[in-house]
């Protein structure tokens, strides 16, 4: 799934897309308005984050664009523009929310998961589900599901499980699975991957220390029995 971030400022923008990439999106970026909308009609974008403030065309501007090609893709304004009659014009213009800066990044992924997971679920519905243990995974609600417990994920915990599923019993090395759940043009860094699997283990598994679902096999990668 890809996102365009339209930020001027280039540390916030590079913070942004630093996060969005962890999450298992690909990122485009634009440092102004002018940019961003050829961006969009470049790369056709399933959710566009767009700062307000930005040389050679607003980010009001390019969301008025936007709506008038696109009536579905999820726009999210991320300003330091904070009035509420900044707010009330950005949704007006379409927008599907509004984040205020500073922000948090654990409030920035909540929103961005929860803009593109509703637009997931309207361009490519699915019922497909698979299990895990006691985990049922819902592939089109970005969701694993245990009794009364529901844990959300993102696209790289669905593409790390839903890869551990297919080849159920095989070890999947760690190369493969930069490849499947990272890309190819991703480089190798072991502690990328062990802090994401850590992470995934911490709210999947009962016992994170000794793992049922998402096993080590030492010197060769993971398994799921």
């Amino acid at each position: 799934m890809k996102i365009l971030v339209a930020e001027d400022e280039q540390y916030i923008r590079a913070g942004l897309v630093e996060i969005l990439m962890v999450e298992g999106y690909q990122v485009i970026e634009a440092a102004d308005g002018e940019s961003a909308w050829a961006q969009f009609n470049q790369e056709s974008p399933d959710c566009v984050c767009l700062d307000i403030m930005m040389p050679k065309m607003n980010g009001y501007d390019v969301c008025r664009k936007i709506r008038r090609v696109n009536e579905f893709v999820p726009v999210i304004f991320i300003t330091a523009k904070s009035e509420e009659v900044d707010k009330v014009l950005g949704l007006e213009l379409g927008a599907d929310d509004y984040i205020v800066k500073p922000f948090g990044i654990k409030e920035v992924v909540a929103r961005i998961r929860a803009a593109t997971r509703r637009h997931f679920l309207q361009s490519k519905p699915t019922t497909e589900m698979f299990h895990m243990g006691a985990w049922v995974v819902n592939v089109g609600e970005l969701k694993a599901t245990q009794e009364t417990l529901s844990v959300d994920l993102s696209l790289r915990d669905l593409k790390i499980l839903t890869l551990l599923h297919e080849k159920r019993g095989q070890v999947v090395s760690r190369d493969e699975m930069f490849d499947t759940c990272w890309g190819r043009s991703y480089l190798p860094n072991s502690r990328t991957l062990d802090q994401h699997v850590s992470k995934l283990r911490k709210r999947l598994e009962r016992d994170p220390k000794n793992p049922d679902i998402i096993r080590t096999v030492h010197g060769a990668g993971y398994r799921f029995e």
